[in-house]
Parts: C-alpha cells; structure tokens; sequence
C-alpha cells in the first residue's frame, strides 16, 4: 500500500494477507448468517406468538372441543394447536379402544403433551446454536485474523528495516480489520441469541399451562366417566 495514501475498507482487504482474507471472509458469511436466522426467527416467533393467542380465543370461546378438534386435525399445527390436537388425539384413541384403567389414560394424554412440547420447543430452536456459535467464537476467530495480520506485518517492517509510523500503520490497520469484523459478526449474534433464548422461553411456559390446564379439564372429565 502507498506511504500516505488513504486508506479505504477494500484497500485495508486488498492488501491484507491471504489467511486474514479468508478469516474476514469467513467472518462477513457468518454475519450474513446470523442476520438471515435472526429475521426467520423473528418472523417466526411472531407468527407463533399470534398462532397462540388466535387458538386461546378459540379453544376459550365455549367452542366444543370436538369442533375444534376435527378443525384442527385436518391440516398441519404447530404450537398450541398441536398440543391440543396430540392429545385430543390420544384421548380418542383410547376411548375408542376402550381403556380398563383411566388413570393410565391421563398419563398416556400427560406423556404426548410433554413430547409435544419438546418437539414445538426444538422447532423454535432451530439455529439458536449457530447464533451462540459467532457470538462466543466470533472476537476469537478475528483476533486470530488480527494476530496473524501483525506477524506478517512484522516480517515485512523488518525485510524494509525501517520503523517509520507511515510504513508500520498500513499493515497493523489491516491485522486489527479482522478483529473489527469480528465483532460486527459477534455482537449482533449474542444479542439476538439471547433475546431468542428469551422468547423461546416465554412460549415454553405458555405451552406447558396450556397443558396443564387442558390435563386438568380431560381430568375431571376422566372422573366422570370413572
């Protein structure tokens, strides 16, 4: 790079060496990673989050069950729809095959609720790990960018034997790039990583008193037919 020329962001990557390159390049696809899972999910959970509040209306409205039900079952659920359709499945299930112990119905109903839940809780999930990913490696993968850009600054400072600022800065610039990219990549991730953890535990909660409140209405229903 000329002594005294400006230095530009595609200057500071033209004429960085080939392992910082490819540490930025990495860095820039994992940013553009963590920025296509964080709109998916954040279209994602607000669907999910309208889904819920659209089928507690419904299933709170004094609607039958079995007409929800037989709504319901005949197209893909997610969510608390699904909870409600898994075990409303089972409970025909059983009824239809006559059970001889009702108390082993409800755990049978109890079993498929919890397997529900924690098949709709992987599904939202799904890439939070990519997320925790950058932002826990992502400052490591740039300083490793950065520490080997200085090395090979070094080695080019002492074949020119001078020390002059104008000669050392141009190189350093291009290590410390990578550390910038870095964190561009990490801090983005680490936020949304830990405002989806969030979110994911606040629909898990929703879902696990939907199921306890639906267990107790098909247990009193148990009680009576017992």
């Amino acid at each position: 790079m000329p002594s005294g020329a400006p230095i530009s962001i595609w200057d500071l990557f033209q004429h960085a060496d080939f392992v910082v390159k490819l540490v930025m390049v990495g860095l820039l696809v994992a940013s553009v990673a963590v920025w296509a899972i964080a709109i998916e999910k954040l279209i994602l959970y607000s669907r999910t989050r309208r889904a819920m509040d659209s089928f507690e209306q419904a299933f709170w409205s004094g609607q039958s069950l079995e007409e929800l039900y037989r709504t319901l079952a005949s197209r893909p659920t997610h969510s608390m729809a699904a909870l409600f359709v898994a075990a409303m499945r089972e409970w025909k299930r059983s009824l239809e095959g006559q059970p001889r112990s009702f108390a082993g119905l409800q755990m049978r109903i109890e079993k498929v609720m919890d397997v529900t839940i924690q098949r709709e809780i992987a599904r939202l999930e799904r890439h939070l790990l990519v997320l925790a990913t950058v932002g826990s490696a992502g400052p490591f993968v740039g300083l490793f960018g950065t520490v080997w850009g200085i090395m090979t600054s070094f080695r080019a400072i002492a074949g020119q034997q001078s020390t002059s600022l104008a000669v050392v800065a141009p190189g350093i610039a291009e290590a410390l790039f990578a550390t910038a990219i870095g964190l561009v990549a990490a801090i983005p991730a680490t936020i949304f990583y830990n405002k989806f953890v969030s979110d994911v535990n606040k629909q898990a909660q929703r879902l696990e008193g939907f199921a306890d409140e639906f267990v107790a209405i098909l247990s009193r229903q148990i009680d009576e037919r017992g």
